[in-house]
């Protein structure tokens, strides 16, 4: 008994069978591939953030978040800045020549105008919160606090420019985030300036 091969159906049924199976590796392989892109939330920790300082008071300082850091943005008035120069003497690195910052903040009020700081507010020992302690004099962290930041978990300080003192056991100044000046009152971190000081 000789069977024949009907070469057509054959041909019909590859074709169907490989487009099944193709068709099926599409549907498996999309939500697969889908995952390795970042989420909407991802996406946002990493982007620039645009901060209001319009109405920030000579003296006060806002803190907000980006890429799941705190960064404080200091307005400072003229006594602060007269301060800095007076710290200069017991800081471990005044000039920020091995500090993490944009090359138009290395300057003694690291920032791009001076009356503005924006730094992120973590610890360069340990990565705990410094403490605000503005008022020169402060006796909660020394008579001779010239004002600045205090880190009570291992008593590093800093300047108010973020510049750290010698002899505490913070390595470098607090760290100053990319950013620039949309307006006068709007600063977007995250996204560099090519502006200079």
């Amino acid at each position: 008994m000789s069977e024949e091969v009907d070469q057509g159906r054959r041909r019909l049924l590859t074709a169907a069978t490989s487009l099944t199976g193709a068709v099926g590796v599409v549907f498996v392989a999309t939500p697969f591939l889908a995952s390795w892109k970042p989420s909407a939330r991802a996406k946002a920790l990493g982007a620039p953030i645009e901060i209001d300082v319009s109405k920030l008071e000579p003296g006060s300082m806002l803190k907000v978040e980006w890429r799941g850091k705190p960064v404080w943005v200091l307005r400072r008035t003229p006594e602060m800045l007269k301060q800095l120069e007076k710290a200069t003497p017991f800081l471990l690195d005044p000039a920020s020549d091995g500090s993490v910052q944009p090359a138009y903040a290395k300057n003694d009020a690291r920032a791009l105008k001076p009356e503005y700081l924006v730094v992120l507010g973590v610890c360069t020992h340990l990565g705990c919160a410094p403490m605000p302690k503005f008022e020169a004099a402060d006796v909660t962290v020394s008579a001779d606090w010239p004002g600045g930041f205090y880190c009570p978990c291992h008593g590093s300080k800093f300047d108010l420019s973020g510049r750290v003192f010698k002899g505490v056991p913070a390595p470098a100044n607090l760290a100053v985030p990319p950013y620039t000046f949309v307006t006068d009152g709007r600063i977007l971190v995250g996204s560099d300036s090519t502006q200079s000081a």
